[in-house]
């Protein structure tokens, strides 16, 4: 797909603009707290989610304002296409191609891009939901029903945590717990499915792009790590089950607790190198590069499955990297659409083609 011009009115701090003529390569540069990032934020918008930043959808109306808008002309699925983004303290208006939706995730399939920002390089030393939120976030840009899937496994899983506290308030209430277990278990061994599903398409180019930023010196891998015990080849009854049995075992401890401790809420993502887990045992340089190879393999993931190459949105990344890994991510990405967000115009080595975006003050030109 193809971005080739954005609208935004009352969007954070940036003044009303129109831009259009992206060109393959888009460079985003200024001072620091200028406003490129939300001019990145504003292109990521369109995948149907939220924003990578954990922003809350009022924080996008500029302050004294009373809605914000914004719009994107792309092409995708062999056409061209519009969408427009209205959001107002109470509600989010979505638009494609002229007709209301019902939600933003109508997006998904039609505009898709991928994230790089400085944040995403600290992945692998994280904790673990920053792991299964990556995860999530690729799997929910996939298909449609997997959004929904997490969503409504989060709802079963915190109403099951409030009769948790109930419980060990009114041991009575025990007994209605199986109620929402068996709903608990459905879902979560669908969402499990899904992820060990979308690891295996990631494995497939990762390894390949870790070899390559090593120069043939590291092998990459990831293991998910399930707090039921599935596994890779497990079929959806055969985690349900072990889903289902791991949370009745897990009952004592819950209630205890008032949380539960078993299911994909709690799983985590090993990231190996050279068969040694790298969140302990890697340099800093051998982690940025096996986030780098996530990426990319993500990317690669999503033009296999759209038949189309999403775009790639670089915050501010370049500056994290050496030389080399520069060189590597650049080279590796020039089949996509960039945009790339830098403090200063030393990108100009790297790329001498493109459009030039300058950003002062949230003033775009």
């Amino acid at each position: 797909m193809n971005v080739s011009g954005l609208q935004f009115q009352n969007y954070r701090n940036l003044s009303d603009n129109c831009i259009s003529d992206f060109q393959k390569i888009n460079v985003i540069y200024g001072n620091n707290a200028q406003g490129k990032t939300n001019l990145l934020e504003a292109l990521w918008l369109f995948c149907g989610g939220h924003s990578f930043r954990s922003s809350k959808d009022n924080e996008f109306i500029k302050f004294g304002e009373k809605f914000a808008r914004l719009k994107a002309s792309f092409h995708s699925q062999n056409r061209d296409q519009e969408a427009e983004l209205i959001y107002s303290p109470s509600r989010k208006e979505v638009l494609i191609n002229g007709v209301k939706k019902t939600s933003s995730s109508a997006l998904i399939g039609r505009y898709n891009a991928v994230i790089f920002s400085p944040e995403d390089l600290t992945l692998v030393k994280r904790g673990p939901s920053a792991r299964r939120r990556f995860i999530d976030s690729a799997i929910c840009r996939e298909k449609i029903q997997n959004a929904a899937i997490i969503s409504k496994y989060n709802q079963t899983l915190n109403q099951r945590n409030a009769l948790l506290k109930d419980i060990y308030k009114n041991s009575s209430l025990k007994a209605t717990l199986g109620i929402w277990d068996d709903t608990l278990c459905t879902l979560g061994a669908m969402l499990i499915e899904r992820r060990l599903t979308y690891i295996e398409k990631l494995m497939e180019y990762a390894g390949d792009y870790h070899l390559g930023i090593s120069d043939n010196r590291e092998e990459l891998r990831i293991k998910y790590r399930s707090t039921c015990s599935a596994e890779t080849g497990d079929s959806r009854e055969d985690i349900f089950n072990k889903l289902k049995n791991a949370t009745e075992e897990s009952v004592k401890d819950d209630i205890s607790t008032g949380f539960t401790n078993v299911g994909p809420h709690r799983d985590d993502l090993d990231i190996i190198i050279n068969d040694k887990k790298a969140r302990v045992f890697s340099s800093q340089g051998q982690q940025r590069s096996a986030v780098l190879s996530l990426k990319l393999s993500e990317a690669r993931v999503l033009s296999a499955l759209t038949s189309e190459n999403p775009i790639i949105l670089l915050d501010d990344v370049l500056s994290e990297l050496d030389r080399s890994r520069q060189d590597f991510l650049l080279n590796k990405i020039s089949e996509y659409q960039v945009f790339i967000t830098c403090c200063d115009f030393s990108v100009n080595e790297l790329l001498k083609d493109g459009r030039k975006i300058y950003v002062e003050n949230g003033v775009v030109s």
